[in-house]
């Protein structure tokens, strides 16, 4: 596929066939995918790639945390783990909400669920000390992320970037050995997908891009 094309046609996919993905296939995968900048160069990132079903579905129980959230906010109209607008829904609320299905069987019916990481001590977060959720860190991951599915794609593959299990990371970190000083990033699940979408929805550039400053006038083609 042309590059242009990889880019327009990679969508979230959850649904799988059950087709197997080798290791040959996911090595190429990664092999392309690590060409991903991160900052500095200091290349922190690490993925452990999990197979084993007990495992999977070990990870997909620890999403549950997060999807009940996610869920109940839905639910009450509002925006979910929104880190400036305080939720109004109770912890009550939540325990009662069911976790989604499509939001925790991707881990159990996925070929191979990877898992990414990155070294803490080697990311240069300059929003340290903002008053507000950290995201430079995330810089020295998500291409890395993006370029595995990226690279699925194009050979044919899917999945889509989790996070949900970030809510439970000290369970994650005993289930997979993970060091206390990396931290969890993503779980992607990836499998044939069901259905290969060719077509997205994505809002415009005139949309999202702007002229000088944030309320400068649209970007638009000439």
């Amino acid at each position: 596929m042309e590059l242009k094309d990889v880019m327009r046609t990679t969508f979230a996919a959850r649904d799988y066939t059950g087709e197997e993905l080798s290791d040959e296939v996911l090595y190429d995968i990664l092999e392309t995918a690590r060409f991903a900048p991160s900052g500095g160069n200091r290349q922190g990132n690490k993925v452990i790639i999990i197979r084993d079903q007990e495992t999977r579905d070990k990870i997909s129980e620890l999403a549950v945390t997060a999807a009940k959230r996610y869920a109940a906010q839905r639910m009450a109209g509002e925006s979910p783990w929104n880190s400036v607008v305080p939720t109004k829904v109770t912890d009550e609320e939540v325990a009662n909400t069911e976790a989604p299905a499509s939001l925790t069987q991707p881990y159990r019916n996925a070929s191979v669920v990877l898992v990414f990481v990155v070294d803490l001590k080697v990311v240069a977060s300059m929003d340290q000390y903002l008053d507000r959720v950290g995201m430079i860190s995330g810089g020295s991951i998500y291409p890395f992320v993006w370029n595995t599915l990226l690279a699925a794609r194009e050979a044919g593959f899917g999945g889509t970037i989790t996070t949900l299990p970030a809510a439970e990371e000290p369970r994650l970190q005993a289930l997979l050995n993970i060091p206390s000083d990396f931290a969890f990033a993503a779980a992607v699940p990836l499998g044939k997908p069901v259905k290969q979408l060719t077509k997205l929805k994505r809002n415009p550039v005139e949309e999202i891009a702007v002229c000088e400053t944030f309320d400068g006038k649209a970007f638009e083609r000439n």
